[in-house]
């Protein structure tokens, strides 16, 4: 999914100054973002005051919006770079198309992975017919510079592993929980998990004590270190846990997103992820001229443009503004 903003600002995240090593409970609200014409998106990450979690470096939630009148979501062909998206759905089917020729439809619970690498585009859209309801998530992964040139690839797995317990469902998305291993690449130390709660579960989930985290609520009513996290919000929770108690209120569904803190300072502006402001100009360049890139095939209708670059130098500054 593109960041769509017409007026990007530049984002600068990583680096492990401003990691909390202990403990918190940190609510994050979400900003309001159009995507497209007929879908509004709620952005926890890039936050005020919080830029990521491990190297989680976007989070949008969306939905449930009923789009059964509506063209749903309709995000044309766009690039990325020094990045991974996570495509995950609750509700509703998305149909990824990229530059390496991939075309997949993703349906709920479903891993749509995708690895920029060096240069990648992609564009996605709601399929023709749809499904009324249209409810997910999208989220960025940053690549470390070991990883950042890689070949451009797209995965989906519609099969993953899931841990069990008394009033939970958990679905891996990415990295490890409990013992269970997703099939979907990582580059760092990473986790990502949705969990379905039933009415009335209380219970402690495993974590890594080395690793930050965050939950996202994605429906439902559910209290998360005794804190009531409503659908649409984040939970930021910092380091140095080893299990995380949650209870449902009714019947609820999360997601937890953790990690290593990210070592490098990165600059992530509109859909490109750098470390320099050179990082920034060429890619830029190379979209707008249609270099390197790549081009979306079968998609009806025109390519988005990138934004201007802003009038004051970017520059890698830490996680936090």
């Amino acid at each position: 999914m593109s960041n769509l903003d017409r007026e990007a600002e530049p984002t600068i995240c990583g680096g492990r100054g401003f990691v909390v090593a202990e403990p918190v409970r940190e609510l994050l609200s979400p900003r309001r973002v159009k995507l497209g014409e007929s879908t509004e998106v709620r952005r926890l990450l890039p936050n005020l005051g919080r830029r990521m979690v491990g190297a989680w470096a976007f989070v949008d939630h969306y939905g449930p919006d009923d789009i059964a009148d509506e063209p749903g979501m309709q995000v044309p062909p766009h690039p990325h770079m020094g990045l991974q998206t996570v495509s995950w759905l609750h509700e509703g089917e998305v149909l990824h198309r990229d530059s390496t020729g991939s075309l997949q439809t993703i349906r709920p619970r479903e891993l749509g992975l995708m690895t920029s690498g060096r240069a990648i585009s992609h564009s996605e859209e709601s399929p023709r017919p749809h499904a009324r309801l249209l409810h997910g998530a999208q989220l960025w992964v940053a690549l470390p510079d070991s990883h950042r040139h890689t070949e451009p690839r797209f995965e989906h797995h519609g099969d993953l592993p899931r841990v069990t317990a008394p009033g939970l469902s958990a679905t891996l998305i990415l990295g490890e929980l409990d013992g269970a291993v997703s099939p979907g690449t990582t580059y760092t130390p990473i986790v990502g998990a949705d969990l379905s709660l039933t009415r009335g579960a209380d219970l402690s989930v495993p974590l890594e004590p080395d690793f930050e985290y965050a939950v996202l609520s994605m429906s439902g009513e559910a209290h998360v270190d005794g804190v009531p996290v409503l659908p649409g919000s984040m939970l930021y929770l910092g380091c140095g846990r080893t299990e995380l108690p949650l209870r449902a209120e009714s019947d609820a569904s999360l997601m937890l997103l953790g990690g290593e803190p990210f070592d490098e300072e990165l600059i992530m502006w509109w859909n490109f992820i750098g470390r320099t402001q050179d990082d920034i100009t060429q890619a830029r360049e190379d979209w707008m001229s249609g270099s390197r890139f790549g081009e979306v095939k079968g998609y009806d209708g025109e390519r988005l443009d990138a934004p201007a670059l802003p009038p004051v130098p970017l520059k890698p500054r830490g996680r936090v503004r």
